[in-house]
């Protein structure tokens, strides 16, 4: 039996239909025709492109050990990125480590060929492989999400270890070096977010506080799930709307969805406007409902999730009587408070996504989790799936900036910058701020061209691929191809999108009757009743928390702090150390604790860097510093 035979019924056993995806289309790779195959003194086969050998003329298999021997390798359980896979010398070697694979290549042929020169059996039916192979690289970011979930570590602040073959990056260095940048902005995430933690921590729990009561008030996204599917209930409802036979057809499919983000290809809709308004239901971002108001379009949703005094101005002017009657706002509980107070006569929430807002909801009312990748536009698109849409078309959605432009023009963002404006400050020195304050970077457009992005919007872009990924049945249609190449977001024409059929009428009649249903089901006066009364003891369980662990902390506080001024006997410091694993119990048994741990700063015991020799005094230091910190947090 030949190797590609024995390699390809492992693949087929564990891999089914990798093979037949790389087979497909496989042919005419460029640098495939400069492929030379030779045959070290080890009786290996080894490659050589271009005249450049791409493994040891001589051993490869011992190259590669002695290469994988030398990584600081540690007890990581992260996985290990083969970047050039060439023969698998690497990736093999790699093995012994007993951490997840992740094999990038660019060329499909290239893994073909190996599979037909050496056996991999072994290596692929006992190891952790993922294969992200051709296109451009985009694979990876899922690759690592699914490899973080083989290991303990997958929340620990680890870069994965990156094994590069030389001679294949460098013939391939652009390709490489996208694949490389997705690779730190998957590593950078938690860095981000705990960056993100520290700079809204107190914010987002003082606007919880201010906004706890519309838990009680409001109801939640869930009742509006599957509001665009044609459900049987809709398709009822439906018929009488679409009663001649040429529009009842369109009844039995399900009602597209267009999403509007704020990027800079925005403006390109401004044709189309009454086209999309006549076509789908509209969900936009705070960011742009002000380009929809301008233009005498109102749509169907506005979301908003951001806690700042700054995002809550784009909505500055955008309140006129059409707005507040025809826009329904979807907001997180820890928005700006403002926001909560305007006038839309729809309001809906979204479920929480900090530990005090999960509290009250799960005594009150539950309100349904959308996802989060750290902007409104992923908040956005998981509102628009939940509606049920099998189709959502997206425009302005660029994840980069086209042209050097941040967003649409009128954005509230240039009108500051442009108001802002003097001699020593000018509109563009705060436009250049913001395009390198992100660590800026060229990478694949849409349009398979190059763009400017940064790693916070190419973050995003990840958090888009990965959820496109999760949901294969939701096509994501993308207008224009101004922005950045993400994976799954499908380029349509405007004539594909006109030919889609025309459904106000019945969108209208689904959001009204829903809003109805949800006004007589949420706002019955018994339900009222029995939702402030569970809200009311919840609020009475939270306080009594956070009464219980203050208490707690104040007593370890100053156990810690009588103990450090004087020595102590054995038998004392025994006792010391019963009481504080007393204290400890208490606030571990707290039903609240999670609340209060949400502002804990991290506790780090750097007292004389180390130096301090004496055990019971370094962990009287560190439970000093831990019982501040939760008396700063409960405060």
């Amino acid at each position: 039996m030949s190797f590609f035979e024995l390699n390809k019924k492992v693949l087929n056993n564990f891999y089914p239909g990798f093979l037949d995806e790389i087979s497909l289309e496989s042919g005419g790779d460029p640098l495939l025709e400069e492929i030379k195959i030779d045959i070290a003194p080890t009786g290996d086969p080894t490659l050589c492109i271009k005249g450049l050998h791409v493994h040891s003329p001589r051993d490869p298999a011992r190259e590669a050990r002695r290469l994988v021997e030398s990584l600081n390798t540690a007890d990581s359980a992260l996985p290990v990125i083969i970047l050039g896979f060439g023969l698998g010398y690497t990736a093999e070697a790699a093995a012994s480590l007993n951490r997840p694979i992740i094999i990038v290549e660019k060329y499909k042929n290239l893994i073909l060929k190996a599979f037909e020169l050496r056996d991999y059996s072994e290596f692929l039916s006992k190891n952790r492989i993922i294969f992200v192979i051709g296109g451009s690289g985009e694979g990876i970011t899922n690759a690592l999400y699914a490899a973080a979930k083989f290991s303990d570590n997958a929340e620990k602040k680890e870069a994965p270890c990156v094994i590069r073959n030389k001679t294949l990056t460098g013939l391939e260095e652009n390709w490489y070096k996208s694949a490389e940048e997705r690779i730190r902005t998957w590593s950078m995430r938690e860095d981000v977010n705990a960056a993100t933690h520290k700079k809204f921590g107190k914010r987002w729990v003082r606007n919880l506080s201010r906004n706890m009561i519309f838990i009680r008030d409001l109801p939640g996204v869930s009742h509006l799930a599957g509001l665009a599917s044609a459900d049987k209930e809709n398709l009822t409802q439906d018929a009488q709307i679409n009663s001649n036979e040429e529009n009842a057809e369109d009844a039995v499919n399900n009602i597209p969805v267009f999403l509007a983000a704020a990027g800079p290809s925005l403006d390109k809709i401004k044709p189309l406007l009454r086209d999309i308004h006549e076509r789908c239901i509209i969900v936009a971002v705070d960011t742009s409902l002000r380009f929809f108001t301008a233009n005498g379009v109102q749509p169907d949703f506005v979301v908003v999730v951001d806690p700042q005094f700054w995002n809550c101005r784009h909505l500055d002017r955008c309140m006129d009587l059409k707005t507040r009657e025809r826009t329904a706002l979807v907001a997180e509980s820890a928005v700006y408070p403002p926001v909560m107070n305007l006038p839309f006569k729809n309001k809906f929430l979204c479920g929480s996504l900090f530990p005090l807002g999960e509290f009250i909801e799960k005594q009150v009312d539950p309100k349904g989790r959308l996802g989060a990748g750290g902007s409104v536009a992923t908040t956005a698109w998981d509102f628009a799936r939940s509606l049920g849409a099998d189709e959502i078309w997206i425009a302005g959605l660029d994840l980069a900036f086209p042209g050097l432009k941040t967003h649409f023009r009128g954005a509230r963002f240039e009108e500051r910058s442009n108001s802002e404006s003097c001699r020593f400050n000018p509109a563009e020195k705060w436009i250049t701020l913001v395009l390198r304050g992100g660590l800026p970077f060229k990478a694949l457009s849409a349009d398979g061209g190059s763009v400017l992005t940064d790693r916070r919007l190419s973050l995003y872009a990840a958090w888009f691929e990965n959820n496109f990924r999760q949901y294969p049945h939701v096509k994501n249609f993308n207008l224009f191809q101004d922005g950045l190449a993400v994976t799954g977001l499908i380029h349509e024409d405007t004539k594909k999108f006109l030919e889609l059929p025309r459904r106000r009428d019945e969108i209208n009649h689904r959001i009204k009757n829903a809003f109805i249903k949800i006004e007589n089901k949420f706002g019955e006066k018994e339900e009222k009743q029995k939702r402030s009364e569970r809200y009311d003891k919840a609020l009475s369980v939270l306080t009594n928390g956070i009464n219980g662990i203050r208490t707690a902390a104040e007593e370890g506080a100053e156990i810690t702090r009588r103990a450090l001024r004087y020595p102590l006997n054995q038998s004392q410091q025994n006792k010391i150390l019963k009481e504080l694993d007393d204290i400890t119990r208490r606030l571990e048994r707290s039903e609240v604790k999670e609340i209060a741990g949400f502002l804990l700063p991290p506790v780090v015991n750097d007292d004389n860097n180390g130096e301090e020799k004496d055990q019971f005094k370094n962990y009287l230091k560190t439970s000093q510093k831990l019982f501040n910190g939760i008396l700063e947090a409960v405060k």
